[in-house]
C-alpha cells in the first residue's frame, strides 16, 4: 500500500511524464507526422533526421516518421514533400542549399526557400577519402591522379553535398580534373560503401556518412573541405583543405528539417517552440554530432535563413559557373556577387 505522500509524488512523476505538447503547445497533432527524406537510408540526410524525430515525437506526444523517397539528387521526395496537403503533417529534411537550389538547376520547378518554415540542427563537411587499400596516401597525389589519371569518384549525385564538394574542388584546383569521373548512387551512404568496397576510389561525401568506415579501417581521409583539421575520437585529424589549396572557399552546410508553408499558423508556432525548447540543448544531438563529425548548431526561422545564406548564394551561384543552372539565381531572390 502506498500512503498520500507517495501517491502524491506518484502522481507528480506521471504528470511530468506526459507529453509537452498537450501542455505548452498551440497545436496537438491528431495523427502521424511524416518527414520525407529525399535520400536512401542511412546517408547524412537520413542519419540526422532520425536522431531529431524522437525528439520531436517526446516533445509533440504524436509519432514522427521518417520516409525515404530517394531520386533525382533528393528533387523526387521534396516535389512530393512540396505536392503534398499543406495540413502541417508532411514535412521534408535535406541540406538547405538543395531545397534553395532546385529551382536553378530545374530538378523542382517553381519553388524557391520561402516555401518553407526552416528548422537547422547541424552543419556538415565533406570529407575526400580513398578505399583504404588505395595507393593515394594523400590529398596531393589524388589531385594529380584527378588531373593526369582516371579516378572514379562515388557520390549521391551533381546536387548532393558530394557531388557539390567535387565540382569546388574542381573549381578550387583550377583545373577540369579530367581524370575524376564522378559515379552516382541514390544516397550518400551507398556512395560510402562503393568507396569502402572498392567499387569506386574515393568519395567526396559528408563525414557524417564516412566516419564508421573510417574507424573500421576500410576508408582513408585525405582532406576535409574547411579551413580547420577535422578531429574526431577514433580518427587521426584531417587535414583541411586550404593546406592544399590555400585559397579554396569553404561556406558551412546546413541540415535541417523544412515544413511547407500554407499550414495553420499553430503548426510552425508549435515548432518554433519544440526547437527552442528541445532541439537546441539537445544532448543525444550534440553526442551524434561529436560521434559524426558534425557541428551542433541548431537555429530556426529568420535566424536559420540568414546564417545559412552564405552556402545558399555559393551553391546557387556555383551552378552559373558551371553551366548547370537553367534560372538565373536572381529570378528567385538570390543574388551573385559580380567577378572581379
Amino acid at each position: 500500500m502506498f500512503d498520500r505522500t507517495t501517491l502524491g509524488l506518484l502522481a507528480a512523476t506521471c504528470m511530468t511524464a506526459l507529453p509537452a505538447a498537450a501542455q505548452e503547445y498551440s497545436w496537438t497533432p491528431d495523427r502521424p507526422i511524416n518527414i520525407i527524406v529525399p535520400w536512401s537510408a542511412g546517408g547524412s540526410t537520413d542519419q540526422v533526421t532520425r536522431v531529431v524525430a524522437p525528439i520531436i515525437e517526446e516533445a509533440l506526444g504524436t509519432e514522427v516518421v521518417v520516409v525515404n523517397q530517394p531520386g533525382a539528387s533528393g528533387s523526387t521526395g521534396t516535389a512530393a514533400a512540396l505536392d503534398a496537403p499543406r495540413d502541417g503533417y508532411t514535412w521534408t529534411a535535406n541540406a538547405i542549399a538543395n531545397n534553395a537550389t532546385y529551382a536553378v538547376t530545374g530538378l523542382v520547378e517553381d519553388t524557391t526557400i520561402d516555401d518553407y518554415h526552416i528548422y537547422l540542427h547541424v552543419a556538415n563537411v565533406p570529407l575526400v577519402s580513398v578505399n583504404a587499400d588505395s595507393e593515394y596516401q594523400d590529398f596531393n597525389a589524388l589531385l594529380e591522379a584527378m588531373e593526369t589519371g582516371s579516378v572514379t569518384v562515388g557520390t549521391a549525385g551533381v546536387n548532393s553535398s558530394g557531388g557539390m564538394a567535387l565540382a569546388a574542388i574542381r573549381e578550387g584546383s583550377g583545373t577540369e580534373l579530367e581524370g575524376a569521373r564522378m559515379i552516382t548512387y541514390d544516397g550518400g551512404n551507398p556512395a560510402v560503401i562503393a568507396a569502402a568496397s572498392g567499387e569506386v576510389v574515393a568519395t567526396t561525401q559528408l563525414a557524417v556518412e564516412q566516419t564508421e568506415m573510417i574507424r573500421a579501417g576500410r576508408l582513408r581521409a585525405l582532406t576535409v573541405l574547411s579551413d580547420e583539421a577535422l578531429e574526431v575520437e577514433g580518427i587521426d585529424p584531417v587535414p583541411p583543405i586550404t593546406d592544399f589549396i590555400p585559397d579554396f572557399e569553404v561556406a558551412a552546410d546546413y541540415f535541417g528539417v523544412f515544413i511547407p508553408v500554407g499550414a495553420p499558423q499553430e503548426v510552425y508556432d508549435t515548432m518554433d517552440q519544440v526547437w527552442e525548447d528541445h532541439v537546441m540543448n539537445s544532448e543525444a544531438l550534440k553526442t551524434y554530432a561529436t560521434d559524426r563529425g558534425a557541428v551542433f548548431l541548431p537555429s530556426y526561422g529568420d535566424a536559420a535563413l540568414e546564417r545559412a545564406m552564405p552556402v545558399v548564394i555559393s551553391e546557387a551561384c556555383a551552378r552559373v559557373t558551371r553551366g548547370e543552372a537553367v534560372l538565373d539565381p536572381s529570378e528567385i531572390g538570390i543574388d551573385c556577387p559580380e567577378e572581379g
